[in-house]
């Protein structure tokens, strides 16, 4: 261990002094190559002292000595007077010798040239000091150090680097420059030299280091001028601090600084961008009285400001003015009016300035013939701007993009894209590069023909010469496909926009939305309002409209809801669209009563229904047969002070009619006529509508043959409906009449008319002509699965199965798709027929067709099983049914009491008795009588005693209303003690109050029955009713 030990601090010590002698050699090195270099300046130094230095230099050995150590020691240690020697001396080594002069020398040579007065032969030096692009720290750092060192008068030079800097638009390192100089206490560049890096740095809006430059100027106690202030009141305006920009103008006429006409032009200049014109027009006024006199500079700006703020009266005033001045206004301030009459539509004033130009001599340039051309576009008048464009070429000014630009974009409007793609090709000869704006109009132009590929080529165009396009660009890329319905590509688009260097914006994402939602393509929108969000990018109103409109259109809404709270959570606030869809929406689903409540929810939010709001709620109410509620929402319309139109009007004229209130509905007729509000075809269909219904033909005739003298024309519709009341009163004779009419009339028969008509001769038995109608339709291409269910409908009635399964099998032939209604006409026929296997099977195909059954379908089933007697499959199909969400009615509900009444079920007979009465169903009086007698029974009695007792204990809580029937049918039998002994469990369970009597509930049983009595003459009550609201 002491042997490695002992080895090893040799080892160290024989290093040591390795380096030790190595350091010596090199700072003996070192100081014979500082000795060289400083004899080799010295003799360099005498040869410059004579003319002929460079060939002295040339022909001795002192030229293989030269370096650039050698150059700054000669600049530095120089005893030649002429510094113009030297400065040739510093050229001839870089250019001859190629010696890179190191920044000292830079330095050494210019501030001798500055001291010499050579200020033109410093820039040049400092010029290519800075081209050695060595950081402006460096630069600063040795000019610094040689000031120090020569205890020279330095302001000058570095005055002239900052110069140097500002010249090349290197503004951030003149003010390096500038800031190291005063921090480091020497001499402070002067007020011109800080005057023209705030100016510079003005014009480069580099605002945050202008105030930095100043505050540093403050500091080292630069005295600012009226340039200085100039600058300052410009810098305030740019950063939009008028009043900041005032207050100085206030402060230097304090501090003894009068405000030149420069100064004040461009207070008034700013005032005018402002749109603070009155004030610039003050302070044009007080520079007056302070015995400035405005020039036409001061009043063009004026000028452009009144015409910016569309004064163009006052604007003209000031015109008149300068002539009155003496001051000739030029081509600017006449173009700046032309301009402003131009956007203002007005063309005539606009040319009358035009030929004052002329006769006062006054120039047409460019910008004036591209503010005639370019407003005369816009007004339409294509031709009179060609007119105008071949003046400009005639007198010898050339058109510019913008003259293009303007000249498309008519064309464009005007619908001629031949025209603007040959102005496009013209362009283009005359060495005009079209800009993104071109291109955006033509490809919007194209695709608003659908010359989708003519788009896309210019497109690609666009990018081949290298330009960029815009997120509208690609939105109207991505909206003329999906127009055409080409989603992928639409869609790939879009996920190719970020490769191109362009972020889709919300605008851009939303138009791809609507497009997909409105083709159905939900999942493909889902995808795209994920990714939206995935990018940062906020869903807006729009964004979720979109989702909930087309839900509601197809009546999903279940899903048009979630993303309604979806856009709650989101923190968007709907409006009275997007809650009027919805409203729309739940009322056509029939929901009225989630309809009612989105319309609270909108008021609740502060959001105020507009009369479509009111109409679509009262449409609503109306066709779901809600004609009181439609009523009171009519009149609160009125009492908000909004008038009803048409559509409101006719939609509770359709309700009306729809309820049989015929005599009310023309009361509003009336009424709606007398508010100069004039009925529509809709209007008179539901009125015709309505008679027919109501077995009024001649009234109705009489109606529709009125209707050309009202100047309005009968459309299919009105046609189909009068038909179809001939029809359904058997006079098929006058329905055919009026379809051999339609055709002088300009109405063509669709399938809806001959549905009707095919269906008038089923009623009548006639199914030879049905026949014959439903061929001449699939003939004329007419034929639907609304027609096919006529025909078989009528088949059926008929008692032609055989005939009806094979129209089935040609529904299939001619690839028309049976719907629910098809297999619920034939599922009903085999149930009355009593042949429910053949039932069973349809609703199997059905099913697996996804074709939902509905309430029709259900109750012909319940009734065929119940007509031979196969009470569990009632009970299965029923429980199914509920479990689809299909409501069941009093007649299905009575027809299921009786069934588990004969099945002996008490517990599923009072459950379902119980749920009618929450549903407001009245039970059939013959099932009550049924299920009264059983309740009698000794047996059955004590069962359904013991079964209260069960539910009650099971916390299954029955209504009142069932409460009262089941005490009312056994003190009407004259059970007292087990009706006592029935209010005693009631009691015991909560189900009726502790002070309930016996009688209270037979009582109130007693009045449902009457109230069930009177239903028959519930039309009559509710007429009654209507006449006094109408």
């Amino acid at each position: 261990m002491r042997l490695i030990t002992h080895k090893t601090r040799h080892s160290v010590i024989r290093t040591r002094t390795k380096i030790s002698r190595l350091k010596s050699m090199q700072f003996s090195t070192s100081q014979t190559s500082l000795h060289s270099n400083e004899e080799a300046a010295k003799e360099i130094t005498n040869f410059l002292n004579e003319n002929h230095w460079e060939s002295l230099i040339e022909s001795s050995k002192l030229r293989n000595k030269l370096n650039p150590d050698v150059v700054q020691s000669v600049l530095q240690h120089s005893h030649v007077n002429d510094p113009k020697r030297l400065l040739g001396f510093f050229n001839w080594t870089s250019t001859q010798l190629g010696i890179l002069p190191n920044l000292h020398s830079f330095s050494y040579l210019a501030m001798m040239l500055c001291n010499s007065r050579l200020f033109g032969a410093a820039s040049g030096v400092i010029d290519r000091m800075i081209a050695t692009r060595r950081s402006s720290y460096q630069i600063l750092e040795s000019f610094l150090m040689c000031y120090r060192e020569r205890n020279v008068s330095g302001g000058v030079v570095f005055e002239m680097l900052i110069d140097g800097y500002r010249k090349i638009g290197f503004l951030d390192d003149a003010a390096i420059v500038f800031f190291g100089v005063v921090k480091d206490g020497g001499s402070v560049p002067g007020l011109l030299c800080c005057n023209s890096i705030l100016n510079d740095l003005l014009r480069a809006n580099k605002l945050k280091l202008f105030w930095k430059v100043y505050d540093v100027m403050l500091k080292a106690k630069v005295t600012p001028d009226v340039y200085t202030y100039t600058s300052l009141i410009n810098a305030h305006f740019r950063a939009g601090n008028v009043k900041a920009a005032q207050r100085v103008l206030f402060e230097m006429e304090e501090k003894g600084c009068c405000p030149s006409l420069v100064t004040y032009n461009v207070v008034i200049g700013g005032l005018c961008r402002v749109g603070a014109i009155d004030e610039a027009f003050e302070l044009k006024e007080s520079m007056i009285h302070k015995g400035l006199v405005p020039d036409c500079f001061t009043y063009s700006l004026m000028v452009d400001g009144f015409c910016k703020n569309k004064r163009l009266e006052d604007a003209k005033l000031l015109l008149k003015k300068m002539y009155d001045l003496k001051l000739n206004p030029n081509e600017v301030v006449y173009t700046t009016l032309i301009n402003g009459f131009m956007k203002q539509g007005n063309l005539q004033e606009a040319f009358r300035l035009k030929n004052e130009m002329v006769t006062f001599g006054i120039k047409l340039n460019l910008f004036t013939y591209n503010a005639l051309i370019g407003g005369i576009c816009k007004a339409g008048e294509i031709e009179k701007a060609k007119g105008l464009m071949t003046e400009m070429l005639r007198l010898g000014i050339s058109p510019d993009t913008q003259t293009y630009n303007s000249l498309i974009e008519g064309c464009y409007r005007e619908n001629n894209m031949a025209k603007a793609y040959e102005l496009l090709v013209d362009m283009k000869k005359r060495n005009l590069s079209p800009t993104a704006y071109t291109c955006n109009v033509i490809i919007n132009g194209l695709c608003r023909f659908s010359d989708l590929e003519g788009a896309c080529r210019v497109f690609e165009e666009m990018i081949a010469c290298g330009l960029k396009p815009n997120n509208f660009v690609y939105t109207t890329l991505i909206q003329a496909h999906l127009r055409q319905n080409r989603f992928e590509e639409a869609i790939n688009i879009l996920k190719g926009m970020t490769g191109k260097g362009v972020l889709p914006d919300v605008f851009c994402y939303n138009s791809l939305i609507s497009g997909l939602c409105k083709a159905k393509k939900m999942e493909d929108a889902r995808s795209c309002l994920v990714e939206m969000t995935a990018n940062g990018l906020k869903p807006n109103l729009y964004t979720y409209g979109a989702f909930i409109r087309e839900y509601t259109k197809t009546g999903n809404m279940q899903a048009a809801d979630r993303y309604f709270q979806e856009m709650l959570n989101c923190g968007i606030a709907p409006n009275d669209i997007i809650y009027t869809t919805l409203i729309d929406g739940h009322c056509k689903e029939g929901n009225v009563k989630e309809a009612f409540s989105t319309f609270r929810c909108m008021l609740g939010r502060g959001i105020l229904p507009d009369l479509k709001t009111y109409s679509v709620l009262i449409h609503g109410l109306s066709r779901c047969g809600k004609i009181h509620e439609a009523l009171e929402v009519f009149s609160e319309l009125q009492d908000k002070g909004l008038v009803p139109d048409v559509v409101t009007y006719s939609s509770l004229i359709s309700g009306f009619c729809k309820q049989g209130f015929i005599k009310e509905a023309f009361q509003l007729h009336e009424k709606m006529c007398e508010s100069e509000i004039t009925p529509n075809i809709v209007t008179y269909n539901a009125l015709i509508d309505g008679l027919c219904k109501s077995g009024e033909l001649e009234r109705a005739r009489e109606l529709f043959d009125g209707i050309f003298a009202k100047g309005l024309t009968p459309t299919v519709v009105t046609y189909t409906t009068i038909i179809d009341g001939y029809c359904k009163s058997g006079n098929l004779t006058e329905a055919f009449q009026l379809v051999n009419e339609m055709p002088s009339r300009g109405v063509t028969p669709d399938n809806f008319v001959y549905c009707t008509l095919v269906d008038g001769c089923c009623r009548d038995g006639n199914m030879e002509k049905a026949l014959s109608l439903f061929l001449e339709m699939v003939q004329k291409g007419l034929a639907s699965t609304s027609s096919f269910n006529a025909l078989l409908n009528g088949l059926c009635k008929s008692q032609k199965i055989f005939e009806a399964n094979k129209l089935l099998e040609d529904m299939a032939d001619k690839h028309i798709t049976p719907n629910h209604v098809t297999y619920t006409i034939l599922i009903d026929y085999h149930c009355k027929a009593g042949t429910m296997k053949d039932a069973e099977h349809l609703l199997v195909e059905m099913q697996k067709r996804d074709l939902k059954p509905n309430f029709r379908t259900y109750t012909s089933l319940l009734h065929g099983y119940a007509g031979i007697g196969k009470r569990s499959e009632m009970f299965a199909l029923f429980d199914e049914m509920v479990e689809r969400g299909v409501e069941p009615d009093g007649v299905i509900y009575s027809m299921m009491v009786d069934t588990y009444l004969k099945e002996g079920n008490m517990m599923k007979t009072i459950k379902l008795v119980d749920e009618m009465f929450l549903r407001g169903l009245v039970l059939n009086q013959n099932v009550y009588t049924s299920l009264a007698n059983s309740l009698c029974k000794e047996e059955e009695f004590y069962k359904v005693l013991k079964l209260l007792d069960e539910m009650g204990d099971k916390e299954i809580k029955l209504s009142h209303a069932t409460c009262c029937i089941l005490m009312s049918s056994v003190y009407e039998a004259g059970n007292i003690d087990k009706a006592t002994r029935f209010l005693e469990s009631m009691i015991k369970f909560g189900w009726v109050a502790d002070s309930t009597v016996m009688m209270d509930l037979v009582k109130q049983d007693q009045n449902d029955a009457n109230s069930e009595n009177a239903s028959n003459s519930w039309k009559e009550a509710a007429a009654i009713g209507i006449a006094d609201q109408v």
